[in-house]
């Protein structure tokens, strides 16, 4: 006879998925894996987390969702599907397809926060909702609570889904009954690592964010990039989706039943003359509720001047 938080779990899986989750998974809220925590360290200690410094912050929060909320007992992953509708075309300057549409850290804020009531309400336990701005391991847990494994090019790939997916968690003091973790890999296959651009990815899956495009793009803020970016940015100003258009498993991607993440008239009109006229203030009401606001106004020229440079 299944047990009253079987009951519980299942009814947690399908309230996720009535609100628009793929995929929804639990995971007992053990500290993080020794040799997990050793390789997140070497990566670190290499320095190929690049520019994001915060990536080197709050190593013991990072470790262990117990410190995240007291008493944790599980931690559910959670999945929503970014692939567009409709994509921009030819002469738009090239958006990754995540920031098409509203910013999924709104998106996938009040969808946490509405399960995370859910949740207490029928558990009368304590929750804590994370998108990916807190400090928790979201594809490691992802992989822990059987949603999917790490690709090469180190996406979270749900099996006969794909890796066009936003992450989420709740750390719950609910104990509830934990899904089987994935053990897929990638296997033999590299086409991630023989497409990426600059050659940031390894075949063991590691990723240099010198050499990241979506993270020099996005996330350093420089007045300048390296000269050899401008050699192969092409049209791209947001993001580089080059290790998730050759993977296998996006062939047969679907897209997007959230309506939030539908794509804008800003993104579909965003050519080069465009973003050369747009000053910072409409910049800033243009993108306000857009993922796209993170570059900056002068991040976001800078992109664009480097396709000259072509």
């Amino acid at each position: 006879m299944p047990s009253l938080n079987s009951d519980i779990a299942a009814r947690i899986k399908a309230q996720a998925a009535s609100m628009g989750f793929e995929a929804c998974g639990f995971a007992a809220a053990a500290p993080v894996d020794e040799q997990e925590v050793a390789r997140y360290d070497r990566w670190i200690e290499l320095g190929h987390h690049g520019c994001m410094a915060w990536a080197a912050g709050h190593k013991e929060l990072r470790s262990n969702p117990s410190l995240l909320l007291e008493g944790a007992k599980t931690v559910i992953s959670l999945a929503l599907n970014y692939y567009p509708t409709r994509f921009q075309p030819p002469e738009a300057m090239r958006v990754a397809f995540y920031a098409y549409g509203r910013d999924y850290h709104e998106v996938m804020r009040e969808k946490l926060t509405q399960l995370a009531t859910f949740i207490q309400d029928i558990t009368h336990c304590e929750t804590r909702p994370c998108v990916d701005s807190a400090p928790i391991r979201e594809r490691y847990w992802a992989q822990q609570a059987g949603i999917g494994f790490i690709g090469r090019n180190n996406c979270l790939i749900i099996p006969g889904k794909g890796s066009y997916f936003f992450l989420g968690e709740i750390v719950t003091t609910a104990q509830l009954p934990p899904d089987e973790p994935c053990t897929l890999t990638c296997g033999d296959c590299g086409k991630c690592v023989d497409a990426c651009p600059t050659g940031a990815l390894t075949q063991e899956g590691a990723v240099d964010c010198n050499r990241c495009l979506s993270c020099l793009l996005i996330e350093n803020h420089a007045e300048e990039l390296p000269e050899w970016v401008g050699d192969v940015v092409n049209q791209r100003v947001v993001g580089c989706d080059e290790c998730q258009l050759c993977c296998p498993h996006n062939a047969h991607a679907v897209a997007t039943t959230i309506e939030d993440f539908a794509p804008t008239d800003a993104v579909m009109e965003l050519t080069k003359e465009r973003i050369a006229q747009m000053t910072g203030g409409e910049f800033k009401r243009t993108f306000a509720h857009s993922a796209i606001s993170r570059l900056r106004h002068k991040t976001l020229r800078r992109n664009a001047d480097l396709s000259d440079k072509h």
